[in-house]
């Protein structure tokens, strides 16, 4: 076309619609601020690519029409770069990359390239004299709660002092001095559980603080007019807690039939600490009790837990409130909770109440310990040991801390993890008992049995619950200073370790005839190295000696042991031979013999100098008081010339 008219296209001047109302009305966005469109524009902007990303994207194009022409050259043509080419890259992106910080911190720290203007928010109006007459009326309400508290505190006071009533804030503070209270809306609770000691146990120990009605305490003191003034608190504790419990510990023989046996043969006393009809405990005596008794089912919940997890050689059994296990062969550990709230007794069965049974066997010792044990525990709970150094982890022991530049190995690690159960600890405890029972039982038994030599022994006084040592003393009366055989026995859990005088160690178990044994042989070997001291004082020699004699019939108890001693002048001999099974033999021998002749064969009178045959000497009818009295009677008899 000849006239042409050019046609300029722009953007339309009206906004986006925002919303169109129900009348047509139309409502637009508000137009961008210079700010805004700078910002929705930079977001547009990829920053993270560099400049060689952009020269690469705009160069795909012409690479897509240039692939023909590449291809036609030859293909041992190389592009001619600049050497330095890609240093001065990195120069101008660096330069680029300090011009624009120059920049921004040009433009931070000179206002005049940009100014924030703070918004104002609005304003809130102000109505001074509203907020006064709130204020007028929070402080009223707060005084008269004051007042009214003041007025009851008043009255109670001049009550209380009209007819001598107990003060109640006087009893709770008392009572706040010793256990945990807290206020929940118009209540006082407290808790009496062990949670704050360590205690994990899921039960809760939650009771309730309330004031005595007036005409109870009066009723009280009217009734007892000279025993101590009542509470002013009434302390209500849940009925699981109530009444008193302890946890009872026996030791039996295994019966026939187990279950019915344990149950029906424990003869265990209920404690008859309850208070008769209306009588009623104080707060303290009351909360000391039920605090026992969510103690006692603590301790029970835990072995019961841990009989059944623990894999014995034989299982422990847990029926009702009582556990059962196997502590030795034919011997069982029965742990029951006994718990006697007033209505019913949560006894096991058989269990007779105070003074209607036999007498009780129920072991304070191993009681005592349960409590030590799960004390213990609480107190691991809450008493971790200190890291070394300063900025190690809470937690791990010493010992564990120690392992790496230990090098500890696998087998260490683990034994480091393995803790013992209190069911296990308290098994030990009863099988250390057992068997230092049976100790001092066959000690007893031998010492009263064996009058020549005496027997004495010394139990150390310092012991732990699982390990215990006696010193055995084997002596003569009279001669203890010449020979004293010694012997020292550690009493373990299943086993004893028993230390002889020369030396060697000899491991026994639980069985009674096995440290029996030792013991009789220990006091024969004891009599002829007596025997042998005795003649070194009185100047006899000794000739030969064997504590393994090979004549004579097989023992069935040790081996048999024999001495030849010969008098000063030579001309006496005596033999002595003890057999733990027979006792201890004597027989001696003189020299020249009288039934020695002179014949064809033997001329010399100098072979009457041996020793004749030996002649047995009846010890039994010989004067002494002991067996080494004797010897030396008759080694002195024998020295002196005839």
């Amino acid at each position: 076309m000849a006239n042409s008219v050019n046609i300029s296209v722009e953007a339309p001047i009206e906004n986006q619609i925002q919303e169109i109302t129900y009348d047509g009305q139309e409502i637009y966005q508000a137009p961008l601020s210079m700010s805004e469109n700078l910002a929705r524009l930079a977001q547009k902007i990829d920053f993270s690519k560099s400049d060689d990303e952009f020269c690469n994207i705009k160069k795909e194009g012409e690479t897509s029409s240039d692939v023909k022409s590449e291809e036609d050259k030859e293909p041992g043509y190389q592009s001619s770069l600049w050497p330095w080419d890609s240093v001065r890259n990195k120069l101008r992106n660096a330069l680029t990359e300090v011009s624009v910080l120059a920049d921004v911190l040009s433009i931070a720290k000179e206002k005049r390239f940009m100014v924030l203007d703070p918004i104002q928010a609005e304003q809130v109006e102000s109505r001074p004299m509203v907020q006064v007459y709130g204020r007028k009326k929070a402080l009223s309400a707060a005084g008269a709660v004051l007042l009214n508290g003041v007025e009851r505190l008043r009255a109670s006071e001049t009550m209380r002092m009209t007819r001598n009533m107990p003060d109640f804030h006087i009893d709770l503070l008392r009572l706040r001095q010793n256990w945990r209270l807290k206020k929940v809306s118009n209540t006082i609770v407290g808790d009496l559980s062990y949670r704050t000691a360590g205690s994990k146990f899921s039960q809760t120990g939650v009771f309730e603080v309330t004031k005595a009605p007036e005409e109870q305490i009066a009723q009280a003191m009217s009734m007892n007019a000279t025993g101590p003034t009542p509470s002013a608190l009434r302390v209500t504790v849940p009925p699981e807690l109530q009444g008193v419990a302890f946890i009872s510990v026996l030791c039996q023989k295994e019966q026939e039939d187990v279950v019915t046996a344990t149950l029906s043969s424990s003869a265990l006393n209920c404690p008859g600490t309850l208070p008769g009809e209306g009588a009623e405990l104080h707060w303290q005596q009351k909360l000391e009790a039920a605090q026992n008794v969510l103690f006692c089912k603590e301790l029970f919940a835990r072995l019961a837990a841990e009989a059944v997890q623990l894999d014995a050689s034989i299982p422990h059994m847990v029926v009702g409130n009582q556990i059962m296990a196997t502590v030795l062969p034919g011997i069982q550990l029965l742990i029951g909770l006994c718990h006697n709230n007033g209505q019913n007794n949560n006894n096991p069965e058989g269990v007779k109440s105070e003074g209607t049974g036999s007498k009780s066997e129920h072991d304070h010792v191993l009681e005592h310990s349960l409590h030590q044990l799960l004390r213990a525990v609480h107190h691991s709970n809450t008493h971790h040991p200190f890291p070394h150094p300063a900025s190690g982890p809470l937690g791990p022991s010493k010992r564990r801390s120690l392992a790496g530049p230990m090098a500890a190995d696998r087998y260490e690690l683990l034994e480091m993890s393995k803790e013992q159960s209190l069911l296990e600890q308290i098994i030990q405890q009863a099988q250390h008992f057992f068997m230092r029972r049976r100790s001092e039982y066959v000690l007893d038994t031998i010492a009263k049995e064996v009058k020549d030599p005496l027997i004495v022994s010394h139990w150390n006084a310092l012991n732990s619950p699982t390990q215990s040592c006696v010193k055995i003393n084997i002596m003569a009366y009279g001669y203890d200073a010449v020979c004293r055989t010694s012997l020292v026995v550690h009493v373990g859990e299943k086993t004893l370790k028993c230390i002889c005088r020369d030396g060697k160690v000899r491991h026994l178990s639980y069985e009674l005839q096995e440290l029996r044994d030792l013991i009789y042989c220990q006091i024969y070997q004891h009599q002829m190295t007596a025997v042998q001291a005795v003649g070194r004082c009185m100047g006899w020699q000794l000739l030969a000696s064997s504590s393994h004699l090979g004549s004579g019939p097989v023992e069935p108890l040790g081996n048999a042991s024999s001495c030849l001693l010969a008098s000063p002048n030579g001309d006496r001999m005596i033999a002595i031979r003890c057999e733990p099974s027979v006792g201890i033999q004597v027989f001696i021998a003189q020299s020249p013999r009288k039934d020695f002749f002179v014949s064809e064969l033997v001329q010399d009178k100098k072979w009457e100098n041996l020793g004749g045959a030996f002649k047995e000497v009846k010890l039994e009818k010989m004067e002494g008081k002991n067996f080494l009295n004797k010897m030396e009677l008759l080694m002195a008899c024998l020295s002196s010339p005839l």
